[in-house]
């Protein structure tokens, strides 16, 4: 009884906090610019795999796949996978001429569960000349290292009977940490344009007999690595793209009438029509309202795309009617001006 009281007031707690507060959320879809630039120039790309182990390596590579309980060539497939999707993606994305998956360049391997120290401008440009490519993407590294741990357990296996008894088993836990860099190196500016890790956990569990049977039993791993390691390649390619993503922003509905009616308005979709609303206030003999309603002009601009207006609003609000909050407001709205500039520079070109 006492649970359900505590859970009834925590409710009617939140909902008071709500229906009082000053202000009400919005969300609203913004264009962020890509997080990798490639000039319009650039139409032949090359896609090498460091993560292949050098000669010098080889011992090193072969003793960590048995301390790691490998064996089945988990980062050999997923670097492979990763490459893979890394290219159809860019070749959806965008309309390369040729996007070219370079072998067998000794030069490039090292094998180390580590971002390397990046190629040599001599070496880069190598590479791009002999395969007549304008940039080159590089597959760092990639690495994945097992711990398995075990317990004793039981497990149902079926007598002679046909009937399921418990019998003394091994349950085996594989730890699976996946760990992958990537770089993008362009000769002409002699300019690595970027570099990026991901990293990624995962658990798989079986029974068994033994240990060798508890561990035949985790299936799908090799599946669920290589899957990851594709959605790797997908995400790194989309680095090159804009983003479509929603951002937050608080309105004031609370002052006036106005601002009730307004705020019916809004979440009716009508913005327009609020902001005609929140027009009356800005002359408002109480300060405090006024730079409500300076506040939400600004979001009004923001949200009709004159992100200038937005800034000339939200600055009165906070240096005329000092509205504390139109302060970080106007920081995300100078910082909306630099990205869009940056989102039309890369479109122009």
């Amino acid at each position: 009884m006492k649970k359900h009281i505590k859970t009834l007031a925590y409710l009617i707690l939140t909902f008071l906090i709500t229906s009082c507060s000053a202000t009400n959320r919005l969300t609203m879809g913004v264009t962020e610019p890509a997080l990798v630039y490639l000039p319009s120039d650039v139409k032949r790309v090359g896609i090498i795999n460091r993560s292949e182990p050098s000669k010098g390596n080889k011992v090193l590579d072969d003793i960590d796949k048995i301390l790691s309980a490998e064996g089945l060539h988990l980062d050999e497939k997923g670097a492979e996978a990763a490459i893979s999707s890394l290219s159809s993606q860019l070749a959806a994305i965008r309309n390369f001429e040729e996007i070219k998956i370079i072998k067998d360049v000794e030069e490039i391997k090292k094998g180390l569960a580590v971002l390397p120290a990046t190629l040599s401008w001599n070496v880069v440009e190598k590479i791009c000349e002999e395969n007549e490519v304008d940039v080159l993407f590089s597959l760092a590294f990639f690495d994945t290292d097992t711990k398995a741990d075990y317990k004793i357990t039981t497990m149902k296996l079926p007598n002679s009977m046909g009937i399921d008894v418990d019998v003394p088993a091994q349950e085996v836990a594989l730890a699976t940490s996946i760990s992958n860099g990537w770089r993008v190196y362009d000769p002409q500016l002699k300019e690595v344009v970027d570099e990026r890790i991901y990293t990624k956990q995962m658990l798989f569990k079986g029974s068994g007999i033994n240990p060798l049977k508890a561990v035949e039993a985790v299936a799908g791993r090799n599946e669920t690595v290589q899957e990851y390691s594709k959605n790797v390649g997908i995400a790194y390619a989309n680095r090159l793209t804009p983003k479509r993503i929603r951002v937050a922003r608080d309105y004031f509905v609370r002052g006036t009438d106005n601002f009730k009616i307004a705020q019916r308005r809004a979440q009716a979709g009508d913005w327009d029509g609020a902001a005609e609303l929140w027009q009356q206030e800005l002359a408002h003999p109480d300060a405090k309202i006024a730079g409500r309603a300076h506040y939400n002009m600004a979001i009004s601009h923001e949200i009709n795309g004159d992100i200038d207006k937005a800034i000339e609003f939200a600055s009165l609000a906070y240096t005329d009617y000092r509205n504390n909050i139109a302060l970080d407001y106007v920081n995300v709205l100078k910082f909306r001006v630099r990205q869009i500039r940056i989102l039309d520079q890369q479109l122009a070109r």
